[in-house]
């Protein structure tokens, strides 16, 4: 169905595009990867086409597509500029698959992820959330309101280029930048046995694998279509079993201590992790599968040891903060993930 036919692939080199074009030449597509610096990752087969552009770059995105192509996939579309770019390739791209985020959600109070450090800020969403549930507003002032934007002047693009946009949770797996499953590796590698876990562990912040993000776009390639899909993992584990999970890939036996309601206000840090939600957020995949026929390829416990592994070899011997600068840039404002001076203190007061 696929061979000989072209993909051309926006963000190659980052964590959901290596796997996306893992799957899509599996799936006899020929594969044109684009990135800044037009590198290649190591389990891609040797016909994949890599391509070094700017897509900020005035007409930077019309070049990499040259004469047309039958899928683009744009997993780096942050923009209303973005959009332009792409709305401008109807008529040479046979379709597209972008990514979003389940971030464009919003509750029956307005309340999104831009309010959630607000007093009573953190929405409520109904369990599992559908596409249909209600979205922040369209506009340039935040990452959900453009990812809003971007999907509505995506879409209405029609059949002149029918686009599948993908609502994408907390994405994992090797070469993430902001990888949540850095708290439990880090701390693993420091010997730190105790976990305190806010919110009683129940906490749920659906996780999506890049493989499964892949599985998505390989389908919508093969099935294009005009339309909004969210994209997870089939289960959203709580965090407790989410720390369970990073003791079984690792091997070892941490201890979980757990904290009724929030982290304290005199440490605001401890109980605190990537996942801790007041509120679950679970994505509701029921359209996926109707839509497109789909079946997840893995479950976060089986593909967590790859993450794991991965992330270990990019910590040994690094500053964490260096290894992963971003991750440090979003997370440093709201304190040190790692104040293991401020838990021992909360414990000690305990008699822990």
């Amino acid at each position: 169905m696929t061979n000989g036919a072209r993909a051309v692939v926006l963000g190659a080199t980052g964590q959901i595009g290596r796997a996306a074009v893992r799957a899509l030449t599996a799936d006899g597509w020929e594969v044109t990867a684009v990135s800044r610096g037009g590198g290649r990752d190591a389990g891609w087969p040797q016909e994949v086409r890599a391509l070094a552009l700017d897509r900020n770059e005035e007409g930077a995105t019309a070049k990499a597509v040259g004469d047309g192509c039958e899928l683009l996939l744009d997993v780096t579309a942050l923009t209303p500029a973005h959009a332009a770019q792409l709305a401008g390739l109807a008529g040479r791209v046979g379709s597209a698959v972008v990514l979003s985020s389940a971030a464009v959600y919003e509750d029956e109070r307005g309340r999104s992820f831009a309010t959630q450090n607000e007093p009573d800020g953190f929405p409520l969403y109904a369990v599992p959330i559908p596409e249909t549930h209600r979205t922040v507003r369209p506009g340039d002032e935040d990452y959900g309101t453009r990812k809003v934007l971007i999907e509505r002047e995506l879409t209405a693009l029609g059949a002149r280029m029918p686009v599948t946009m993908l609502r994408a949770s907390a994405v994992y797996g090797p070469h993430c930048r902001t990888p949540r499953e850095l708290y439990f590796v880090k701390r693993w590698l420091d010997g730190r046995r105790v976990r305190v876990l806010a919110y009683g562990g129940e906490s749920r912040f659906h996780p999506v694998h890049v493989d499964n993000i892949a599985e998505l776009v390989r389908l919508a390639a093969r099935k294009p279509g005009s339309r909004v899909l969210n994209a997870a993992d089939p289960e959203a584990p709580t965090v407790a079993r989410i720390a369970e999970a990073h003791d079984e890939a690792l091997g070892w036996d941490g201890e979980t201590v757990l904290l009724d309601g929030p982290p304290p206000e005199e440490a605001p840090t401890v109980g605190s992790t990537p996942w801790s939600l007041p509120h679950p957020m679970v994505l509701d995949m029921s359209a996926a599968g109707e839509a497109l026929g789909y079946r997840p390829v893995t479950t976060y416990e089986q593909a967590l040891p790859e993450t794991v592994d991965w992330l270990a070899g990019q910590l040994r011997g690094r500053d964490w903060r260096e290894a992963f600068a971003k991750m440090a840039a979003a997370y440093d404002p709201m304190g040190d993930l790692f104040d293991y001076e401020a838990e021992d203190n909360w414990l000690a007061r305990r008699g822990r």
